[in-house]
């Protein structure tokens, strides 16, 4: 049998579900998950191998109106993902009130076959689900439609088969043994930068960033050291809590999920940096890894 490989876009709004989703379809945990919106900031790629295949799976950003460069910048991101794409999985809500235009512009700009995703149905009943199978044959007429519970992995399994059998017959874009063209570091930010979605309340996660600035293997011990960056004072002071009790719990958290992720000990030291407005400012943006 020939091998077969290509690029498979996951697209959608905030919190459709897609990198729950993803993580699913790739098995590893690639994508942090929280319930707040717009989490995934980056375009990240988790790659399937079998010995036919191979997937390169793009989780994206939640297709937003951008209200500032970082947004702007995620944006590009989804473009360039649904560009690249021999397949698209679009990811909808079974509970999301069809305010999906702004996504459906994105999609109108592929030539590549799009299925339908509706994600969270176990929250729904099967009426509900028929309905919104009929409304999405008659809004987009997609190649495919799969009704599914990511978070269950309830009908997972037919949305990979469905890929398989569409994919290209092509060779490997990335060697056989790569779950990702990330590198550890990138990973080890998104689990710093989990807990920090998973502990402060309102603005706070969405004015952070973080950036690894030490990462050194010492024999069964890894030495990290991260900077949490926020935009202002007031969020600095929220970020290291009272006598630094809050920066203590992110630091034990995500130490705790690293040393799982790697394997191994980790020695984690985190600083909290104000940096005016970076979400506006191109040149941190690309320092960030937002811009080329």
């Amino acid at each position: 049998m020939s091998h077969k490989a290509g690029f498979v876009s996951i697209i959608g709004k905030p919190n459709a579900g897609k990198s729950t989703l993803m993580n699913a379809l790739v098995g590893e945990k690639m994508s942090i998950i929280t319930p707040k919106v717009q989490t995934t900031r980056h375009r990240i790629i988790g790659i399937v191998n079998d010995e036919d295949h191979q997937i390169v799976f793009s989780d994206t950003p939640g297709v937003i109106k951008p209200n500032y460069s970082l947004q702007e910048s995620m944006m590009n991101f989804v473009m360039g993902s649904i560009i690249d794409a021999d397949i698209l999985l679009f990811v909808t809500d079974i509970n999301e009130k069809y305010d999906e235009n702004d996504v459906l512009e994105k999609l109108r700009t592929t030539k590549s076959p799009v299925a339908v995703i509706i994600n969270k149905i176990d929250k729904s009943s099967e009426e509900e689900v028929k309905a919104k199978i009929e409304f999405w044959k008659n809004k987009i007429n997609p190649d495919a439609i799969f009704p599914i519970s990511a978070l269950l992995g309830y009908n997972v399994e037919s949305v990979m088969q469905y890929i398989k059998d569409k994919l290209p017959e092509h060779p490997a874009y990335y060697a056989k043994d790569e779950l990702t063209d990330k590198n550890m570091r990138f990973f080890v930010s998104e689990i710093i930068r989990e807990k920090v979605f998973k502990l402060y309340e309102k603005e706070i996660p969405y004015s952070t960033e973080i950036i690894i600035t030490a990462f050194k293997e010492e024999g069964n011990l890894t030495r990290i050291a991260a900077e949490i960056i926020v935009e202002r004072d007031s969020q600095k002071n929220i970020i290291i809590g009272k006598a630094g009790a809050m920066i203590k719990k992110v630091g034990t958290y995500a130490r705790q999920d690293i040393e799982e992720f790697i394997g191994g000990k980790v020695f984690l030291e985190l600083f909290v940096k104000v940096i005016p407005d970076w979400r506006s400012k191109k040149n941190y943006l690309k320092r960030f890894g937002y811009d080329d």
